[in-house]
């Protein structure tokens, strides 16, 4: 019986239950699935020859019955014939034989031909054994083109090889064509079925270039659907609170602050206005590059939704930032009758019971908090909005809790990382965008140098002097201690015991460089309280310096600290320590950034060579997308992006550009997939994103 898409990879010829067991360690369980495995790089196989045409000094493979096996030593030896000459099989050493090498079995063996004492021998050969019972693959004439695959220590790419090779020998490959037929037109694609065995096996360079595209696409084209199924969700489906918004409103929200807006302010404030007057949930990410001032915009349409006589919600992911967005409020909103409170995990139990009581009777008009707003005894009377700062930090199930807050709240995120398009498009693609493009005016220039470790001390005795001089420095380094468990070591670096540590370094200043400073010490395993107060003195400017990890990434906002010094700058990502280097350059004095390399080459160099060269947030996105990928960018497996088996976002823009205008065309016109043309596209979403499809409701 031929085989199907859904037919279990154990009835492949020559997997079976034991083997189909070591491709399900790498999720292939049918037929379908291991098709879509395809190759991650190719090499060339000359094809089986007779022993009678071979040549001393060929690359051949031959196969043959094997006579004799002899052992001498350590050295093995196979005689082997195939009915029209024979040959020796050598190894130097029995252990890199293959196991059952015995009289009577069928051996396919690749290797170099030589002549040794005027007989034919293949020295070390590449040896497939094929037992009694065992099925052997057909004999391959002719050179042609075959996959390396990605495999396990107990399943071989030649085995996932051999498997691919079995279902390809079928006439008709089990493989559905997914595209619509006007898609396939339009664009000059190959059948589907084409392009997957070219994929595997290519004919030629040219025949496996028109494959990829087709399959790449065709992934594209999934992945968008999904998007535009959820925009069209909520543009045309969800109905959500209308607020009002007058002039009067624009103007009593504007007295507010002690300074006017700045024109990117206002044209993004307009944006989110028309969005909460709309009829229909908001759903708007706004991007602004550090220091840009977006808290301002996000306090603006928390104003606007309690001058309707709503309450808001602010979601920030660490302690230190909520408390720095309510500490704003405050200054704000000093003298208003807007009600506030501050609700944080680490709360005395009385002081949150409070705090609860008051957000439930609709006694709290803001509320400004951590994870702990989506905690299940968090209740709002009437939640209008919710604005999620730094939300590529909270998982996607995390905002979806926070959703359920209410009904249908608007939605407002933000991000101090810049986002490329190619992720905007993907990650965000079902959001409206908004973008700060220019800071607020009077900002000092940031100029960035990247040292050595061995000038260390030449930029520790020049920052003293500054910091003598009233300014303040931060100096960031990877982890807490030494200690190769520390729970702030980041995702991705590997870790070594030569890491430049928080605590140890703190030490050294005190004791050495900058002996009589005021340092302090700031990470993520101090107690909230002793994290609060170092921020605190820091801020009021009773700490010359704050020697800290990441943690000050965001939230920490000090006008008067103008020197930022990152340790082990190579093993950033160049996103974050565009984040880091946003903690100064906040005031009107110009300040410094100062990147110690203690890795050399030029690799690590031409890197970091982008911070110095822009304070440009999307070009440093852009370089870093290229340099790191999608995944470890934004952690895109947060946002319940499907892993792409041939598309790369980077190096097909193009075709993820097409693939989302047809995506959107087809979501306008048959918004239920209902043709018979976009039925058959249900199932691939559904395997595509499993229960992931649910994910994209949470953005």
């Amino acid at each position: 019986m031929p085989l199907r898409g859904d037919s279990p990879i154990q009835y492949i010829k020559g997997v079976g239950p034991v083997k189909a067991g070591w491709f399900a360690e790498v999720g292939l369980r049918t037929v379908a699935e291991l098709l879509e495995y395809y190759p991650f790089r190719y090499e060339s196989e000359k094809g089986e020859c007779e022993l009678a045409d071979v040549s001393p000094g060929m690359s051949v493979t031959v196969r043959g019955e094997v006579l004799r096996v002899r052992r001498r030593s350590q050295h093995l030896h196979c005689r082997i014939c195939d009915g029209t000459g024979e040959c020796t099989l050598r190894w130097f050493s029995a252990q890199y034989a293959p196991r059952w090498l015995e009289p009577g079995v069928l051996v396919v063996a690749t290797g170099r031909a030589q002549l040794y004492q005027d007989e034919l021998e293949i020295v070390q050969p590449r040896v497939q054994v094929f037992r009694p019972g065992n099925v052997i693959l057909t004999q391959q004439r002719g050179a042609r083109n075959v996959g390396v695959y990605r495999g396990t220590a107990q399943l071989k790419s030649s085995t996932i090889r051999r498997a691919v090779l079995q279902v390809l020998e079928q006439a008709v490959l089990p493989v559905d064509e997914l595209l619509p037929p006007q898609l396939v037109r339009k664009h000059g694609l190959p059948q589907r079925a084409a392009a997957v065995r070219q994929m595997h096996c290519p004919d030629s360079a040219a025949e496996l270039e028109r494959a990829r595209p087709r399959l790449v696409y065709e992934e594209f084209l999934l992945m968008e659907l999904a998007i535009a199924l959820r925009r069209y969700q909520l543009v045309s489906l969800q109905t959500g609170q209308k607020l009002h918004f007058t002039a009067e409103i624009d103007r009593r929200i504007r007295d507010r602050f002690p300074f006017e807006l700045t024109p990117s302010q206002t044209t993004v404030v307009n944006e989110i206005a028309r969005d909460l007057e709309s009829g229909r949930p908001m759903t708007r990410l706004l991007q602004g590059d550090v220091g840009s001032g977006k808290t301002v915009v996000a306090l603006y349409a928390c104003l606007v939704a309690i001058a309707n006589g709503c309450q808001a919600a602010i979601m920030a992911p660490t302690e230190i930032l909520a408390q720095q967005h309510y500490d704003n409020i405050e200054r704000y909103l000093a003298g208003s009758r807007v009600r506030r409170t501050l609700l944080l995990g680490g709360q005395p139990k009385q002081a949150r019971t409070a705090a609860l009581r008051s957000i439930e009777a609709g006694a709290v008009d803001l509320v400004v908090g951590t994870q702990a707003l989506i905690q299940k005894d968090v209740a709002f009377a009437q939640l209008a909005l919710v604005v999620v700062d730094e939300q590529h930090k909270f998982g996607v199930l995390q905002r979806a809790r926070f959703r359920t807050k209410g009904p249908l709240p608007h939605y407002l995120v933000m991000t101090a990382t810049p986002i490329p398009r190619t992720l905007s498009m993907t990650v965000f693609g079902d959001l409206d965008v908004s973008i700060i493009r220019h800071a607020p005016p009077g900002r000092g220039q940031i100029t960035t140098k990247i040292v050595t470790r061995q000038q260390r001390k030449v930029v520790l005795d020049y920052v003293r002097g500054r910091l003598e001089k009233g300014e303040q420095a931060y100096v960031v380094c990877p982890v807490i201690g030494k200690s190769d468990d520390d729970p702030e070591t980041q995702s991705g670096m590997r870790k070594r015991a030569a890491l430049a540590s928080a605590r140890q370094m703190h030490q050294d200043l005190v004791d050495g460089a900058w002996q009589g400073l005021e340092i302090g010490l700031l990470h993520g395993a101090l107690k909230a309280d002793d994290k609060r107060a170092t921020v605190e003195a820091f801020v009021a400017g009773k700490l010359h310096a704050l020697v800290a990890t990441t943690v000050v990434e965001v939230g920490v906002d000090v006008p008067n600290a103008t020197i930022m010094v990152v340790e082990h700058a190579e093993r950033y990502g160049l996103s974050q320590l565009h984040q880091l280097r946003g903690r100064i350059g906040r005031g009107r004095k110009d300040s410094l950034c100062v990147l110690i390399t203690h890795e050399r080459g030029a690799k690590a160099a031409e890197r970091l060579a982008v911070m110095a060269d822009t304070t440009d947030g999307f070009k440093i996105a852009e370089a870093d997308l290229r340099q790191r990928g999608p995944g470890e960018l934004l952690g895109t497996r947060q946002h319940g992006l499907p892993e792409l088996h041939v598309g790369d976002i980077v190096n097909d823009f193009a075709l993820l550009e097409q693939a989302r205008q047809d995506a959107f065309e087809i979501i306008a016109r048959d918004p239920r997939l209902a043709q018979p043309q976009h039925k058959r596209m249900i199932p691939a979403l559904k395997r595509m994103f499993g229960n992931k499809l649910a994910l994209i409701d949470a953005a």
